[in-house]
């Protein structure tokens, strides 16, 4: 799986959630906020899931989880997203170091665009808590387009039409791996239906020169702020 996930820059994890990690997935959701399509939570809640310790431990062991967003597109809090690249990581704090920028504010979040090296080593897993066909915005990626760098807004187009489009189904417990660098778009949810997704950023780096990841703060807050850009 691995060996796919380099190649192509996505793999299907082989063996679904179990019903128990499921009920963690699930409870990760109980206290949903109305209207919100995204919320960020502290990343040592979502590393502490029994589900997500396996597959560290299984595919990533020389990783650990650096972001996790919750997401869940339904009736009034839909969106659609046209073809990007995450290319942006959380941090304590700004501090000006070689290579790292632009800086962004984020939902009162600290983000930073990172040397592009940081980002292809990187890894993006997505736990699915719902069924997601064809019609339940499933993510469309553009295979081998990780191994491009950074690619330039004008050419994103011409990337995908070069590269094609993969269109990622899950069935509820269903675990994908991503290149955190691959090009990859989604479409709103259908009426009536619930897309919930746990999404974690996995990485081995340490930064350089007293930059830190937001994981590594001090002090959490406890109302998980939301951080609603992504798919």
């Amino acid at each position: 799986m691995m060996a796919e996930l380099d190649e192509h820059g996505y793999a299907l994890r082989p063996s679904r959630l179990d019903d128990g990690e499921m009920a963690e997935l699930a409870a990760l959701f109980a206290d949903w906020p109305s209207g919100r399509p995204g919320q960020r939570i502290d990343p040592r809640r979502a590393a502490a899931l029994t589900g997500v310790r396996q597959l560290v431990a299984d595919r990533a062991p020389t990783m650990r989880p650096v972001r996790a967003l919750l997401f869940d597109k339904a009736d009034g809090a839909n969106w659609a997203l046209a073809w990007h690249q995450d290319r942006t990581i959380e941090v304590v704090e700004r501090r000006e170091v070689a290579g790292f920028g632009p800086w962004t504010v984020k939902q009162g979040r600290v983000h930073v665009a990172p040397p592009v090296s940081l980002l292809e080593r990187m890894v993006t897993v997505r736990f699915h808590l719902d069924p997601v066909d064809a019609d339940n915005a499933p993510l469309i990626v553009a295979p081998g387009s990780h191994r491009l760098g950074l690619i330039p807004e004008p050419s994103i187009e011409a990337a995908v039409a070069r590269h094609g489009d993969a269109i990622c189904l899950a069935e509820a417990g269903s675990v994908w791996l991503y290149r955190t660098l691959i090009l990859h778009a989604s479409a709103r949810s259908s009426p009536g239906r619930h897309r919930r997704v746990l999404q974690i950023d996995l990485s081995a780096d340490e930064l350089p020169d007293g930059l830190r990841w937001a994981c590594d703060a001090e002090s959490v807050d406890a109302t998980d702020r939301p951080e609603c850009a992504s798919a």
